[in-house]
């Protein structure tokens, strides 16, 4: 179980991320979409599916957003009433900061009926107004503690720039956070630089390492490299030149993602942090998604191969 696995800082932990369709889908459409990604999530060996909460983030940068920003359906509507079939935890975003402390506290509890977790994330902007900082909302989120499990997001090239990323990691450790979800690695230089400084951190103050999942996520075109920098995802010069340069840009990033996966695996393992991988899959091309799909399994099988997860067949 999800929940066990957190709590006792298991290693080898997978995920899978997905954003809800577009706020403008008729309910037919959403019921069909749902049906296809829990044709294509049940055969695999998933411990917990993210439902992102997608924001439009065109506020933190001047420069022009390469894809253009549509509302998505919320998070946990879709998660509650689309996916009930697929039965593995489920792992719902939201900027705590939008909602006023007694929406957040019904919202938990909604989640805790359903054995969904929260994973609270900033505002869009840093001068959005907040109505609930995160502390507070830790602070709410604490009555289910015994219960239940809280994430935060971890994000590799802040860290490259302020050196704080520990810090902020512990903070929010003792405000009851256990485990982090990176933003997508394609920079493993910056994600082992937050490990290894976590590391000594943790073990200076005597602290618990909390669990560190890392996103993976397959790039199918130059556009998609595009709007991956613009959310902030730092893709270093030569393996940009090399995605945008090979013959298959998909199937180039896919062996890029396996590769960061199996070094982060070991580098982890050698320091005793307990970590996971998050998949992500929030495209729409068929490729892309299959991409994502064969990701799962071959993760699975190198976590198998090295000993640190053990396979096992899904039933359907």
């Amino acid at each position: 179980m999800f929940l066990n696995k957190i709590k006792s800082g298991e290693s080898g932990i997978l995920l899978y991320g997905i954003t809800p369709p577009k706020e403008e889908t008729i309910p037919e459409r959403v019921a069909e979409i749902a049906e296809k990604t829990i044709a294509r999530l049940i055969p695999l060996d998933l411990d917990a599916l993210i439902v992102y909460d997608v924001q439009d983030e065109s506020a933190r940068t001047s420069e022009e957003r390469p894809f253009p920003f549509l509302k998505a359906l919320d998070p946990f509507m879709f998660a509650s009433s689309y996916l009930q079939d697929l039965h593995i935890p489920k792992i719902i975003y939201r900027p705590a900061g939008k909602f006023a402390k007694e929406e957040l506290s019904d919202w938990l509890d909604a989640l805790h009926k359903n054995n969904f977790y929260p994973v609270f994330v900033g505002v869009p902007a840093p001068d959005f107004p907040v109505k609930t900082s995160l502390p507070e909302a830790y602070k709410i989120w604490s009555k289910n503690e015994s219960t239940s499990v809280i994430g935060a997001v971890t994000i590799p090239e802040r860290h490259d720039i302020l050196k704080d990323e520990d810090k902020r990691i512990i903070e929010k450790t003792n405000c009851g956070v256990s485990y982090f979800i990176s933003q997508c690695v394609f920079n493993i230089a910056f994600a082992k630089q937050v490990i290894e400084d976590l590391s000594c951190t943790c073990k200076k103050e005597n602290i618990k390492f909390p669990t560190i999942i890392f996103t993976l996520t397959a790039c199918g075109s130059a556009k998609t490299l595009n709007f991956m920098e613009w959310l902030g995802i730092h893709v270093p010069d030569d393996l940009k030149e090399d995605l945008k340069n090979s013959k298959n840009i998909l199937e180039k990033s896919v062996n890029v993602c396996l590769d960061i996966a199996s070094e982060l695996a070991d580098f982890c393992t050698e320091r005793s942090i307990p970590f996971g991988f998050n998949i992500e899959s929030v495209a729409i091309r068929k490729e892309e998604i299959e991409a994502s799909i064969y990701m799962v399994n071959k993760i699975a099988e190198m976590l198998d191969k090295k000993g640190i997860r053990k396979m096992k067949i899904v039933s359907i």
